[in-house]
């Protein structure tokens, strides 16, 4: 128990008094790791699955992408409404109701997941019509569907053991049990999809099965190196609590939620086109979401420092964190979007080597790419504003893109654009959004600098 206790005074020091820049990297590593490795979930589904040499089949993947949005957008819902709590509570040295706390999100988030299960099995063939299947796309859709949903429970509990490993400062721990299970991915994926004949089925398979393996993983880290070990016996749902964690992980309910819902617009638009456009949008996305996942990641590793030090009362911690990050994204984003303008058909014919679909996505890749380089500002806003329980801020900016911006966007552009509405939807939501994060960071900037006087 001293040892533990030792472990854990260690980390608060660490937390509050090491040099802001050198621990946002310490801590954006392994976040970064597990953003990336979580992304080559998804891509080594569409790499695999194009491999079949269907647009039908890849476009089935891109449908399964709205709900695995809605998984995700439960699981960081219960991550992040516990995981923010837990920090702030650990800055103040508040253990036992950060105990609680990290209860609480997980076994909720698990009971949502089986609920989820239940209603989608019920549903199944309704709700892959609503995620935006056409005829020909919907037999794949439902193999893959059917079989993702009996993760729903663990997939939504892993984001919150993931989520509060991180928060606690130990990214470290979760890296090692999203990797586990992302090699086992790849390894399955070709096994099942060609070795064993079950194509999209057998794609739906290698994923839950690696994710499973990665929850016993993360269950298992929890209890190492200070970290909180989930209890059933610290489970008590209290109305403080249920508050808290809605108002910690509305913004990415509303993101990740809303994430789902402008899959199904941007499908359903996209198909008017055929099932290449469908595909070319799935893979564009999919590279897109690979980048960004090295964004968040590193967004990731300055929320515990912001969490711990916006507890402890160290504001300037904080203020001089948010700099580094956007400072630091932006160069890294540059450099990509130069990238991905020069080889978008590359990337394009890396996942489907088909004439429609390189065309469709070398468009959509390159107009994304010209306003890639504005979400680090997005991104560092957005999760600042979340760790510090700042609500109504980090919620509307965190639906902006996908709902306030994307949706509209979608349905405004297609009719008057045709296809370059589809392509150019998501970039002119990204502008939109950059221009709203601004003044609303600036003011909460200003707040917590006239706050320390």
């Amino acid at each position: 128990m001293n040892q533990q206790l030792q472990k854990q005074e260690e980390k608060f020091q660490q937390m509050t008094e090491e040099p802001v820049g050198k621990l946002i990297r310490h801590l954006a590593v392994p976040c970064i790791i597990s953003m990336m490795i979580t992304a080559f979930y998804n891509l080594a589904d569409t790499f695999f699955v194009g491999q079949m040499h269907s647009n039908t089949a890849t476009g089935a993947v891109g449908v399964a992408f709205s709900l695995m949005a809605i998984i995700q957008a439960i699981g960081f819902f219960f991550g992040h409404g516990s995981g923010n709590f837990v920090s702030r509570e650990l800055g103040r040295q508040n253990r036992e109701a950060a105990e609680e706390m990290a209860a609480d999100g997980f076994f909720l988030a698990m009971m949502t997941g089986v609920v989820l299960l239940i209603l989608g099995q019920i549903f199944l063939t309704p709700l892959v019509r609503m995620l935006g299947s056409t005829e020909t796309i919907i037999p794949h859709a439902k193999s893959y569907v059917r079989i993702i949903l009996i993760g729903a429970p663990w997939m939504t509990a892993s984001l919150v053991l993931n989520n509060l490993l991180r928060f606690q400062g130990s990214a470290i721990y979760g890296m090692v049990g999203i990797t586990a299970g992302a090699v086992l991915n790849i390894i399955l994926d070709p096994l099942l999809i060609f070795g064993l004949g079950l194509g999209v089925a057998g794609a739906a398979i290698a994923t839950i099965f690696s994710q499973f393996v990665s929850f016993c993983v993360l269950l298992i880290q929890c209890r190492r190196g200070g970290n909180i070990a989930i209890r059933f016996t610290r489970f008590r749902i209290t109305k403080e609590y249920l508050i808290e964690i809605i108002r910690g992980g509305l913004p990415s309910l509303g993101r990740q939620g809303l994430a789902s819902v402008g899959a199904i617009v941007l499908n359903h638009s996209a198909g008017i086109y055929g099932d290449a456009a469908i595909a070319a949008m799935t893979v564009v996305n999919r590279i897109m979401m690979t980048a960004g996942s090295a964004l968040v990641g590193f967004g990731q590793g300055f929320q515990p420092v912001c969490g711990f030090n916006y507890g402890a009362g160290l504001w300037h911690r904080v203020r001089e964190g948010f700099w580094y990050c956007v400072r630091t994204a932006t160069v890294f984003l540059i450099v990509f979007a130069c990238l991905g303008i020069v080889l978008a058909p590359q990337l394009v014919a890396l996942f489907r080597d088909d004439p429609d679909v390189i065309e469709f996505g070398t468009l959509a890749l390159r107009l994304q790419c010209l306003t890639f380089p504005l979400s680090s500002w997005i991104v560092a806003s957005n999760m600042m504003l979340q760790t510090i329980n700042r609500t109504g801020p980090a919620t509307f900016l965190a639906v902006a893109r996908q709902g306030l911006f994307l949706v509209p966007a979608l349905l405004l552009l297609t009719p008057v654009l045709g296809m370059l509405g589809v392509q150019a939807a998501q970039p002119i939501s990204d502008l939109l959004t950059f221009s709203a994060a601004i003044p609303l960071q600036l003011m909460t900037l200003r707040d917590l600098k006239q706050g320390e006087k």
